[in-house]
């Protein structure tokens, strides 16, 4: 049920909202009544999916640092208008590049540069954001999800090596920040999917759904964003550098 005045009303954060487990995300928590202020590289959509405008967008490149910080002052500014609180801030954008033909990147043929932007996406935009909104997220007690991967903790067939490290660092760094906000009132988890079905399935995938996840099937982005949700409500209120395992049994 949307909340009755504005100054009651949630708000979310959340990066990579453009596709997949950020669009499952975006309607899980506006169906709870919850105020989305969506962040991708792309402008807003004029066929949006969600009952969204303009001015619950922004426009941010996550691999450009300046752009990075730009974007967390016009965030801090959008949520003046409520009283600068904000409830729950999800890090989900990520990116993965891949080799000729979408092959996996190793680490011997990874370029430096694409080590770097990956990082700066997946690893150094997230402690940028929590850090930067700290004061709102402290003011609403509010929580921070890390989305991490199964890649993280083992060698993936298709995840490339600096899309996987930079996971395993972002695992590391979710327990560093609830050790380090939890004394602000700050709750700060991490999810990490295993094979879900979205656009970025590589082909070959079946052959891990049929092999390795014991459930026989590819888990549903709706299934992540009710995890999500778990973590940025009261329903876990005593839940704090936890990394909630999405796979379907994978790897047990």
């Amino acid at each position: 049920m949307p909340a009755s005045s504005n100054a009651e009303r949630k708000t979310l954060i959340l990066t990579g909202a453009s596709r997949g487990i950020g669009h499952a995300t975006v309607k899980r928590f506006a169906s709870a009544g919850w105020r989305v202020i969506t962040c991708s590289r792309q402008p807003f959509p004029e066929n949006c999916p969600w009952e969204m405008g303009p001015e619950d967008h922004i426009q941010v490149d996550l691999a450009d640092p300046e752009d990075t910080l730009r974007a967390i002052e016009e965030m801090r500014q959008r949520l003046k208008d409520q009283g600068s609180r904000l409830n729950a801030l999800v890090n989900n954008a990520g990116i993965s590049p891949k080799g000729p033909g979408g092959s996996r990147l190793g680490t011997i043929d990874t370029k430096l540069e694409d080590w770097k932007t990956v990082f700066q996406v997946n690893f150094f935009a997230p402690i940028m954001l929590a850090r930067g909104l700290i004061e709102e997220l402290e003011r609403a007690k509010g929580a921070v999800v890390n989305v991490t991967s199964i890649a993280g903790s083992r060698v993936h067939p298709f995840a490339g090596a600096a899309y996987a490290t930079s996971k395993a660092a972002l695992a590391a760094l979710t327990r560093e920040m609830a050790h380090d906000f939890g004394p602000r009132g700050i709750r700060v988890n991490a999810i990490s999917p295993g094979e879900i079905d979205t656009s970025i399935l590589s082909p070959g995938t079946e052959k891990i759904v049929q092999e390795q996840i014991p459930m026989r099937r590819l888990g549903e982005p709706e299934e992540v964003a009710k995890a999500i949700y778990f973590l940025c409500t009261d329903q876990s209120s005593y839940v704090n550098g936890a990394e909630l395992h999405i796979n379907g049994g994978q790897h047990v």
